[in-house]
């Protein structure tokens, strides 16, 4: 592959950017709790607008949306809050940091998100909460969910973490549930220049839980003229900085023509591969539509003449074919989330609690060990001669197949129980 092809750089920082961060540095308002300062809300401001939101609130991460928004809808100690098993592991951590328990269940084949069959079926008397994600930028199956919940009688909270601009029946990804979380890590679709997360709602008892919780439980300084340092609630220190606002606010302005941009590309990359035989590509459910933060390939062994127990030899060598064609694939998640020994069950043995992840899990196990994905180089919006690189890359791979199912056969590749134990 050329050295000099265009494309693949993410974040892509312009000298606005630039400029946006130079605007706070000088201003000297380096905090959100500093007086006048203007950053943070301006970003909340446009994104609540940006998603059809009545509010959104910026915090330092991700998981501290993700774990704010739990506690905000009540969650704690005794709750369960139900979760997909392939996911990272920010999404359990969040729910452990409330005092409640994650409960895992299963993923769709094809789309990688929350099963509600899955869902109805570990449901209990002690759930609290779903929270389902939006793995690699794909809304989850939000009717499907909403109608477990309601059934249920609890809130629907959104891990939107991957999915900025996603659309379910022409509506955004944060305004799906009660409370949406976005993470504005520099790898994500909307970045920051260091951390930062954001949770959008329409429910306005919930924002003014969240606007105490970011912030030692305090309530904001517009309500009461001025910051009294009054706790109404035990909270930590989630503030975002404005630093990292004004960058991400700088980026948002762009943010619907990068994607724009990007889609043409990514479209005939996938459209490639989708005609490779044995190889599925991402799925989009009708109403749906994909933010393409990860794109996730699975070989299947059968259609390719190969046993199920050469899945993960399968992915070892086309691992190894396309990295050596400069195709940056990678295995992302190397274990399911409840297998991860921070996770499992108390009271089982390593053996007994992995041989139940494998029963109960079994789409995610199959995805864990057969997938490879590409990350972060399709972003750039100039990707679009890089995609093509690697779309020749993959169909040259195909072209010796012969080799490929020899490469499986003979080299056994360590499975997720394989990899638990490495790590």
């Amino acid at each position: 592959m050329p050295r000099d092809t265009p494309g693949g750089t993410w974040p892509v920082v312009t000298p606005e950017d630039e400029q946006a961060v130079l605007r706070v540095l000088r201003s000297g308002r380096l905090n959100a709790a500093s007086p006048g300062e203007t950053e943070v809300p301006a970003l909340e401001r446009a994104w609540a607008e940006a998603t059809g939101t009545r509010h959104c609130v910026a915090v330092a991460s991700g998981t501290a949306a993700l774990h704010l928004a739990l506690r905000g809808c009540g969650i704690g100690p005794g709750d369960e809050v139900i979760v997909p098993a392939l996911t990272m592991n920010a999404t359990a951590h969040a729910v452990y940091a409330t005092g409640a328990t994650p409960v895992f269940a299963d993923v769709e084949p094809g789309t990688y998100t929350l099963d509600p069959e899955a869902v109805a079926a570990v449901a209990g008397p002690r759930t609290a909460a779903l929270l389902p994600v939006h793995l690699h930028g794909l809304p989850a199956d939000m009717p499907g969910l909403r109608r477990v919940a309601d059934r249920l009688g609890v809130p629907l909270v959104e891990d939107a973490a991957q999915a900025h601009g996603a659309l379910l029946d022409g509506r955004r990804a944060g305004a799906l549930g009660r409370a949406g979380c976005f993470s504005l890590h520099p790898h994500k679709n909307l970045p920051s220049c260091g951390e930062g997360g954001l949770i959008t709602t329409d429910d306005d008892g919930l924002y003014e839980q969240l606007v105490r919780l970011r912030n030692f439980g305090e309530r904001a300084p517009e309500s009461t003229g001025t910051r009294t340092y009054i706790s109404h609630q035990a909270a930590l220190n989630a503030r975002m900085a404005p630093v990292a606002a004004a960058f991400t606010r700088s980026q948002l302005a762009r943010f619907d023509e990068d994607a724009r941009r990007r889609e043409p590309g990514i479209r005939e990359l996938v459209g490639r591969l989708d005609r490779l035989p044995g190889l599925r590509g991402p799925r989009i459910p009708a109403g749906r539509t994909h933010a393409w933060h990860i794109l996730r390939l699975m070989p299947e062994p059968d259609e390719l003449d190969l046993k199920p127990e050469h899945r993960t030899g399968l992915r070892a060598a086309l691992h190894r074919m396309l990295r050596a064609e400069g195709v940056p694939v990678s295995q992302y998640q190397v274990a399911p989330l409840p297998a991860h020994p921070a996770f499992r069950p108390a009271g089982l043995s390593d053996s007994a609690a992995l041989d139940q992840v494998a029963e109960r899990f079994p789409v995610t196990t199959a995805v864990v060990d057969g997938s490879l994905c590409l990350q972060r180089r399709h972003l750039d919006p100039a990707a679009g001669p890089l995609l093509r690189h690697y779309a020749d890359a993959f169909e040259k791979t195909w072209r010796h197949l012969d080799l490929v199912r020899r490469m499986a056969v003979a080299r056994p590749a360590p499975g997720w129980r394989e990899m638990l134990r490495k790590g």
